[in-house]
């Protein structure tokens, strides 16, 4: 029989999704047996054991226990478990949409797998900064109860293009290991790098070869490119995505549907939108944020219970000066 010990060390490697360890100790359980003269026994798990690592990952199930990535991938992926959820959010009607059928997909991927389909997976988000891309992942990784990987592309890229895709082979390697939302921001410096070398070729080779690792990738996780810069890509590259979501500035109900959620406590039933909002046509949801985020310190540090349209006029003034320096 398997000591205790070795059974401790089966459940941890299982809990620390930790597939080699895991397959490791139960190859040593099999020889164990096998020296009791437990052959029959010893061969069945050998056969179990086989049988298991041609299956899909110990990880792919829908619930996913803590990961963090160990060694090279400590410095290539920071992780996070975000409790974000779309509800959170304000978005158009269409976007919501996308987002809560892939959400719904994902809930539902060992139903859709039995019948032989694929969940969408592969996303690019699309838009100006401050426009909910990076917030997007966040609700993802929020709805599903998945980690959420943020990909360093600091420390993706380096001058030598061999370096560079053996990292990417690293976390193309973690993204079929540990299910989760992978978000590579900005993704399209990854082919724009101006220290990767003077060789161009080298720099279309080094995006073509992510690209390609984004098509052949058949794991559970989620991947999400998002970019500011839609025209860097040619529409040749937008066919490794399953789905492209299309980011804007928000329209006048969306600016006072984030007003009213940001202050929501903060202001008074007969506070006075128009004005505000008219002055709000050029910000996104993330200079929203900010500006009511500095609408109510400023009232929490003067000892005041509301936040006022004077108030929230001299916020919007005040961050519309900061971004024209």
């Amino acid at each position: 029989m398997a000591s205790a010990k070795q059974l401790k060390a089966l459940l941890q490697s299982y809990a620390d999704v930790d597939e080699a360890q895991f397959h490791s100790i139960a190859m040593q359980l099999a020889a164990h047996e096998a020296k009791l003269g437990h052959g029959k026994l010893a061969h069945e798990l050998r056969d179990l054991i086989d049988k298991a690592k041609t299956a899909r990952p110990l990880t792919t199930d829908t619930l996913v226990p803590l990961a963090k990535p160990r060694g090279e991938l400590s410095g290539l992926l920071s992780v996070s478990y975000p409790k974000l959820k779309l509800s959170d959010m304000v978005l158009s009607k269409e976007v919501g949409h996308r987002l809560k059928r892939l959400i719904n997909e994902h809930a539902q991927i060992r139903k859709i797998r039995s019948h032989g389909l694929v969940p969408r997976k592969k996303l690019l988000l699309v838009g100006p900064p401050g426009t909910g891309k990076t917030m997007t992942a966040s609700a993802l990784a929020g709805e599903l109860g998945l980690p959420l990987f943020v990909v360093r592309l600091d420390s993706l890229m380096t001058k030598f293009m061999g370096e560079t895709a053996a990292k990417l082979r690293l976390i193309f390697d973690a993204i079929q290991q540990t299910r989760g939302v992978y978000l590579f921001d900005e993704f399209d410096s990854i082919g724009s790098q101006r220290g990767l070398g003077g060789d161009v070729g080298e720099i279309r080779r080094v995006l073509n070869s992510f690209l390609q690792m984004i098509e052949s990738d058949d794991s559970d996780s989620i991947l999400v490119a998002a970019t500011k810069h839609v025209d860097l890509l040619d529409h040749a590259r937008f066919r490794r995505f399953e789905d492209i979501i299309e980011y804007q500035l928000p329209k006048k109900n969306e600016v006072l549907a984030m007003y009213k959620a940001m202050l929501a406590g903060y202001v008074s039933p007969k506070f006075q939108w128009a004005s505000i909002v008219g002055i709000s046509s050029h910000l996104s949801y993330g200079d929203i944020a900010r500006v009511c985020q500095n609408a109510i310190k400023d009232v929490v540090i003067h000892n005041r219970e509301q936040v006022t349209e004077p108030d929230l006029i001299l916020a919007i003034e005040d961050h519309q000066s900061i971004r024209k320096n």
